[in-house]
């Protein structure tokens, strides 16, 4: 009996589902008008919220202030729509790139549709015609606890509707730009608008920009560890160790699926027929034997993140909400799912970045490379080698270790006695997109040492190693090898999405 799912290369829903949004919400893509059916719901939603009204029953934000004033009434609609938007433009910091912009709106917007947020069909038209025409605010990055939701990046996306702020342009040469909100609403036919406290309420109180930044890690991530054991087989066949290793068999004894699809990638890059040398170890070290394994554990945590992320896409984290003709207040916004998937993809980020850091060492040590030079240098001595590539990718790892620590470690209260347990989400997912750049700067490290092992080994490279070969041609000579590692990172990212 077969324990874990055996077919190649299987992915939860989830991750597909995500690589789907990802697709969705591409800058040539189009986001359909609301059907029926949601136009129905929405209806239905802003009804409710009428009737809640008529009966004078307080409600959240409508007759109630924000946060820890809850308890004091209200009165003006656009009055306090302007109001929660404008106290919580405090963000700072470099702003998230316009990609992350991009995702997020559409996240929003599809979330405000589903109706339970009672928002008006035709001021969500409004803002799928400016997305759909490419508008994608400038969002700053830092200054959120993602507790009542992402309020400040979400604040900051708001107000730039509001003419307040600045929006991305791309100019001629496709470089991006940030224009004043005002300019590039003009330059698409459009005049800044007000938000009613409704939509306001709905477009805030959300976790799209954590959930758009962690989506786009576990993609990024999900790629990495495919380039991470593209190459182990490469390595592994250019020294000829032991392919026993990479076998189902391991696998299927296990019982993990994870690393069933890990060893198969790594397979893929075995040369037909591959056989150990007799002069490598029957076991070989485990950052070699035990690839499948470390790769598969991270491929596994990465899919469970991705089950996490798609349900929270595909919900809606609004408060108040309309369900079965009732105001429902609650706290959908608060981040904790998203939170904890982050830190987990982060977690798992480090290891398989940790792995081809130390696969690095093992090409680049004649006690573990087979007798080869030192550094993989043909001119020991005055020469140098990867020396200086190795180090970088050793303060690479360092640093991850730094940027993954769980957010949800971090946690501190704040806005008086209400927000006393938040998740930090957004801090946790940007330390994470910063790890990634340096996972694929040492995975790339790991792809110099290994076109620099096929010249030794005398190798005829096909395919990517070819362009790998292309990319960093033999040290004959030391050079700088910086721009090396960041064609490999581009190289290997590309080949981590076939």
């Amino acid at each position: 009996m077969t324990l874990i799912d055996d077919r190649p290369d299987s992915e939860t829903t989830g991750s597909d589902r995500l690589a789907e949004i990802v697709s969705s919400a591409a800058w040539d893509a189009t986001i359909e008008p609301c059907t029926a059916v949601d136009v129905e719901r929405m209806e239905a939603s802003a009804a409710t919220i009428a009737k809640h009204l008529a009966e004078q029953k307080p409600i959240y934000g409508l007759t109630q202030g924000f946060g820890p004033l809850v308890l004091y009434s209200a009165e003006s609609e656009m009055e306090q729509g302007s109001s929660l938007i404008s106290h919580l433009g405090t963000g700072q910091g470099a702003p998230l790139a316009p990609d992350v912009s991009r995702l997020i709106l559409w996240l929003r917007l599809n979330s405000m549709r589903k109706g339970y947020s009672a928002v008006s069909p035709d001021f969500w038209q409004t803002l799928a015609d400016l997305w759909n025409a490419g508008y994608a605010p400038v969002i700053p990055r830092d200054g959120t606890v993602s507790a009542s939701g992402d309020l400040q990046p979400l604040a900051h996306a708001a107000l730039t509707f509001t003419g307040f702020g600045e929006a991305w342009r791309r100019d001629g040469e496709g470089q991006w730009q940030r224009r004043p909100a005002t300019e590039v609403l003009a330059s698409l036919g459009r005049e800044p608008f007000e938000w009613p406290v409704r939509e306001a309420l709905a477009f805030v109180n959300g976790t799209g920009a954590s959930l758009a930044v962690s989506i786009l890690n576990q993609q990024s991530a999900l790629r990495l560890v495919r380039a991470g054991a593209m190459l182990t087989g490469r390595l592994a066949t250019l020294l000829r160790a032991n392919p026993e290793h990479y076998e189902d068999a391991h696998a299927f004894a296990r019982g993990q699926a994870g690393q069933l699809t890990a060893a198969r990638w790594i397979r893929r890059e075995l040369a037909a027929g591959l056989t150990r040398d007799e002069r490598r170890p029957l076991q070989e070290p485990y950052s070699l034997r035990c690839a499948p394994q470390v790769l598969g554990a991270v491929l596994d945590q990465l899919t469970g993140a991705g089950d996490v992320l798609a349900r929270e896409a595909g919900g809606c984290q609004d408060n108040p909400i309309t369900f079965d003709d009732q105001v429902m207040h609650g706290g959908n916004f608060h981040a904790m799912p998203v939170g904890l998937a982050s830190d987990q993809i982060g977690l798992a980020v480090h290891m398989a970045a940790y792995l081809a850091e130390r696969q690095l060492n093992l090409l680049l040590n004649p006690a573990t490379n087979g007798d080869l030079p030192m550094m993989l240098t043909p001119r020991a001595g005055r020469g140098c080698g990867l020396a200086g590539v190795q180090i970088s990718a050793t303060s690479f790892v360092s640093r991850i270790r730094q940027l993954v620590y769980p957010a949800s470690l971090t946690t501190l209260p704040t806005n008086g006695w209400n927000q006393d347990h938040v998740p930090m989400a957004l801090n946790g997912a940007n330390g994470v997109s910063d790890a990634l750049e340096l996972a694929w700067l040492t995975v790339a490290s790991l792809g110099l040492g290994v076109a620099q092992l096929a010249v030794m080994t005398g190798d005829r490279p096909q395919g990517i190693w070819a362009e790998l070969a292309e990319i960093s041609p033999p040290l004959d000579a030391d050079r700088p090898m910086g721009a090396e590692v960041r064609a490999a990172r581009e190289l290997l990212d590309r080949a981590g999405r076939q």
